[in-house]
C-alpha cells in the first residue's frame, strides 16, 4: 500500500459526532426538559436513568456518581475496610483501579493478568491473598469479563469481596458453567462504570455508577455519594460529593436504548477485523473468553515484540490510520506507586503486554470502507498484497 494512498473518509478512534448526529433532536429535547425544569442536581432524570439503567442489566441497585474513578472510590468506601488493608489488583490496567484505593488510605497490591483476555489471572490472586487482604478488584478489560466463575468461588471460599471495575464492558454477559448467566457489573459484592465520553456508553462529559444487589449497601452508597447524609444536614458517615448531573442523566437515557445496537456494530467490524487478520504470523487477534460475551470497548492486536508494535503503528499512522497504545506502562511500574516497592520484571505477562498491544479503530460509525482500508493496510504491512475478500 503506498505511503500517499487516502483512506476513504477520515477514520478516527471513535466518531462522536457522527454517533450523535443521528440522536439530535432527542438530545436537544432532552437539554430542553433540564433547562426548563431548572432541577440540576438530583433532578428527576437521575432517578429515571438509574432505573432503566438497572432494568437493562438485570435488576440490579444503580447508584449514579460523579465518574468512574468515584464509583470505585465508593464501591472501597462501602467495604468499611481498615487503613492499609490490602486491595487485590490488575497491574495491567488504567491508573484509576489502583487510584482509587491508594486515596483511601488502603494498599494496592498488584497482580499479574491472563495473557489471553488481560484480565486476573486467578491462581495469581490466591497467591497474593494475605491476612491483610481486604478486597479483589477485578477489572473487565477492553470489553469482555474477567474469570468471574474462578473469582467468585475464591471470594467466597476466602470470605473476600469481590469489586467488579466494569468501566469498559457494560453490556456483556457472564455465562456461568451451570448456565446461569448475569450482567458483566452485578455479580460480585459491587460493581462499578464509567460514563466517560469514549465508553460504550459515554456522556457528554464526566459521569459514573455503582451497581449492587444487596439493598442495604445500595442505600449506604447512596449515602456515602451524597457526603454521608442520611437526610438533609443529618452526615452519619464520611462521605463524597459524588453525583451524576441531571443534564448527563437527562443526556444519557437518550442513548441507553441504542447501546444494544452499538454494541453489535462494533461485535460486527470485530468479526470483520478477526476474519481479515487472524492466522497472520507475527500477530494475535483478541481472545474471546466462551464464558463471556465480548462488547469490544477496544480491539486489540497483539505484535511480537516492541520494535514490530512500534513500526506498525508508525505505518498506519503514515496512510491516515490512527492507533492507540493501552497501556504503554504497567501501574506498579509507575512513579507514583514505587512506594509499593514493585520492581521491573515482577509481572511479565502484564509488562510484555505494554509493549506489544496495539488497539484499532472500532466504534459504531465506521464505513465498510475504512474499515477495509484499515485491515488492507495491516495486511500490506505483513507482506500479504492480495485484497481480502
Amino acid at each position: 500500500m503506498p505511503t500517499n494512498l487516502v483512506p476513504p473518509a477520515p477514520i478516527r478512534m471513535l466518531d462522536l459526532a457522527a454517533q450523535h448526529a443521528a440522536l439530535q433532536p432527542a438530545l436537544g429535547e432532552a437539554i430542553s426538559v433540564v433547562l426548563r425544569e431548572a432541577e440540576f442536581i438530583n433532578g428527576p432524570a437521575v432517578a429515571a436513568f438509574a432505573q432503566e439503567l438497572s432494568a437493562a442489566l438485570g435488576g440490579p441497585h444503580v447508584i449514579p456518581c460523579a465518574n468512574g474513578t468515584d464509583a470505585l472510590q465508593l464501591a472501597l468506601m462501602s467495604l468499611n475496610l481498615p487503613p492499609n488493608a490490602e486491595i487485590i489488583l490488575p497491574a495491567f490496567t488504567y491508573v484509576a483501579t489502583a487510584e482509587a484505593a491508594a486515596v483511601l488510605g488502603l494498599r494496592p497490591m498488584f497482580v499479574d493478568v491472563l495473557p489471553t483476555t488481560f484480565c486476573l489471572d486467578p491462581v495469581a490472586v490466591e497467591a497474593a491473598i494475605t491476612p491483610r487482604t481486604g478486597a479483589v478488584l477485578a477489572v473487565h478489560l477492553f470489553g469482555q469479563c474477567a474469570d468471574m466463575e474462578a473469582l467468585m468461588q475464591l471470594s467466597t471460599r476466602r470470605g473476600i469481596p469481590l469489586i467488579e471495575d466494569n468501566a469498559q464492558a457494560i453490556g456483556a454477559m457472564y455465562r456461568f458453567t451451570d448456565g446461569a448467566q448475569a450482567a458483566a457489573g452485578t455479580i460480585g459484592e459491587v460493581g462499578t462504570t464509567s460514563f466517560f465520553p469514549a465508553k460504550n456508553l459515554g456522556a457528554f462529559g464526566d459521569g459514573g455508577a455503582v451497581f449492587t444487589n444487596d439493598a442495604a449497601r445500595a442505600a449506604f452508597l447512596r449515602q456515602l455519594a451524597n457526603h454521608g447524609q442520611t437526610r438533609k444536614y443529618h452526615h452519619q458517615h464520611i462521605g463524597l460529593n459524588s453525583r451524576l448531573d441531571t443534564l448527563q442523566a437527562a443526556l444519557l437515557r437518550v442513548k441507553l436504548p441504542h447501546l444494544p445496537a452499538w454494541t453489535a456494530a462494533r461485535q460486527r467490524i470485530a468479526d470483520h477485523y478477526d476474519a481479515a487478520l487472524g492466522g497472520i504470523s507475527g500477530l494475535r487477534i483478541p481472545y474471546r473468553d466462551p464464558q463471556s460475551s465480548h462488547v469490544f470497548h477496544q480491539y486489540t492486536l497483539t505484535l511480537e515484540n516492541a520494535p514490530q508494535r512500534d513500526e506498525l503503528q508508525e505505518y498506519l499512522r503514515e496512510r491516515g490510520v490512527p492507533s492507540m497504545v493501552y497501556y504503554p506502562v504497567p501501574v506498579h511500574l509507575q512513579p507514583a506507586y514505587a512506594y509499593l516497592g514493585s520492581r521491573a520484571g515482577q509481572f511479565p505477562v502484564s509488562e510484555n503486554l505494554c509493549r506489544t498491544v496495539l488497539s484499532l479503530p472500532i466504534h459504531p460509525m465506521l464505513s465498510a470502507a475504512q474499515l477495509s482500508y484499515i485491515v488492507t493496510a495491516i495486511r500490506a504491512f505483513f507482506g500479504l498484497t492480495r485484497p481480502f475478500a
